[in-house]
């Protein structure tokens, strides 16, 4: 399948060199170690500062990258005097890269000159200025400047992980507009659906080459790949692996890449490993719901400038932080409401009892909204005496497995999400789990009135 034509010193092709590394290190470690985690490994290729090498099972992966990697670092070096990185591929991890599209046989190009009516997507708005900070969020502001002032030298790629509406895209944003207002840097700020919807358009049409050209120099020919909600990549299974090519080119090209989810790369579970394994390269770093502080300070911050900020007691506002503790965007509504409120009553003065009157069916509604998947989990782990990792975790036995189920349920029942996306938040399983747990927990009801006080307990609860 491969061709093995570069010569090194004494006439030593790859084919030969990876022939005297497998001797090498058969000389260095004993026979059972070898044949356990060396025998079947086959080279895939040579480039320029990586080798690439296909392993049987996934084990080999682990076992080769924490025991063994400085082994075979030092035993290429001995043979080539060249130091490599080292990716080790399962079989079915290779053969993408040779798809019909084909994108990793053009050649990627980099380009530090500023591009004339290039659209990076950014929100000019959206800056470190406006970025309010607390203890939830003071790390990954952080991290943020670092690669905003070293894009491509640090923390690469940056992972901003956390719950929907606590500013990661702002945080995105941000480190864009500062990129491109102090250096002539190339900016993209996308979102997971776009990329997928550009790279079925270019998988859908006739005039391949020429699209598949624009696609790469759209996502490949760039200095900062900024890429939003990666979760939504799940079961698009081609456009993961053009995620993977387009990954992989920008980092060795050492151009910044800022990726965004609504949950960890571990908790990410049905994206390929190899992807979750690559967000971990750099820095994952999570923003955490604002506390109180932090929600007056976005909430005083917004209302400068407005017609109402001269208006509003200081108790209104933390009314408000109070009654939307889980979103900064519950808390945008509230003012939101608040002064569409004001406008038609035009009071004097907003005091509390003005804004319980004004909010109040926002509030009801915005705490069923936080009232979801998490609140659910919350209250079946502290009902049952368990924690949410249980719940989300692998352990099947029955004091951990049952509750699992009835948070499914309650889930399902109580919430408006599908079985894909309940199955993600309890450890990324998938629908049949749910549904299957979904019909045990109906079919025990009918029978079990112990169960049925239990739920209602446990909706009392939340």
């Amino acid at each position: 399948m491969y061709k093995f034509l570069r010569q090194w010193g004494g006439n030593l092709t790859d084919k030969s060199l990876w022939e005297q590394f497998l001797k090498n290190i058969y000389d260095e470690v004993n026979s059972a170690s070898y044949h356990a985690w060396f025998s079947d490994l086959k080279l895939i290729a040579i480039l320029k500062d990586k080798i690439q090498i296909q392993v049987p099972m996934e084990i080999h992966k682990r076992i080769l990258s924490e025991n063994y990697y400085s082994l075979i670092e030092d035993t290429f070096y001995r043979l080539t005097n060249i130091n490599y990185n080292f990716e080790f591929l399962l079989k079915d991890e290779i053969e993408p890269m040779e798809e019909v599209l084909n994108l990793d046989s053009l050649t990627t190009t980099s380009n530090n000159d500023k591009v004339e009516n290039w659209d990076s997507n950014l929100i000019s708005t959206l800056n470190f200025d406006n970025y309010i900070v607390g203890d939830s969020n003071r790390l990954a502001k952080v991290a943020g400047m670092a690669v905003a002032e070293q894009p491509g030298k640090i923390h690469n790629p940056l992972f901003i992980y956390g719950k929907s509406g606590l500013g990661k895209t702002h945080l995105m944003h941000a480190i864009g507009n500062y990129i491109v207002a102090t250096s002539n840097k190339k900016v993209l700020y996308t979102t997971s659906e776009m990329f997928k919807d550009d790279y079925v358009s270019i998988s859908n049409t006739s005039n391949n080459v020429t699209d598949v050209a624009d696609f790469k120099k759209k996502y490949r020919d760039l200095d900062v790949l900024i890429i939003d909600d990666i979760q939504y990549l799940v079961g698009a299974e081609k456009t993961q692996q053009e995620f993977f090519h387009t990954f992989n080119a920008l980092h060795q090209a050492n151009k910044q890449i800022i990726i965004s989810s609504d949950r960890s790369p571990d908790d990410l579970k049905l994206l390929e490993e190899r992807l979750r394994s690559r967000f971990m390269w750099g820095l994952p770093v999570d923003i955490y719901p604002p506390d109180f502080e932090l929600r007056c300070k976005i909430i005083k911050q917004k209302l400068k400038n407005m017609t109402i900020s001269t208006k509003i007691d200081e108790n209104v506002i933390e009314y408000i932080a109070n009654s939307c503790q889980n979103d900064v965007r519950f808390l945008e509504g509230a003012i939101n409401r608040l002064m569409a409120y004001t406008a038609m009553i035009v009071p004097d003065k907003i005091d509390l009892n003005f804004a319980i009157e004004a909010l109040a069916d926002f509030v009801n509604k915005n705490i069923y909204k936080t009232n979801s998947i998490e609140g659910i989990q919350k209250a079946v782990a502290d009902y049952y005496k368990i924690t949410i990792e249980d719940l989300k975790g692998k352990r099947k036995s029955a004091n951990i497995a049952y509750p699992r189920m009835i948070g499914m349920y309650l889930a399902k029942t109580l919430t408006d999400e599908n079985f894909n996306r309940i199955g993600l938040e309890f450890g990324g399983r998938d629908h049949s789990t749910v549904i299957h747990a979904c019909n045990r927990i109906e079919a025990d009801l009918k029978t079990n009135m112990n169960l049925t006080t239990q739920l209602k307990e446990i909706k009392n609860m939340m």
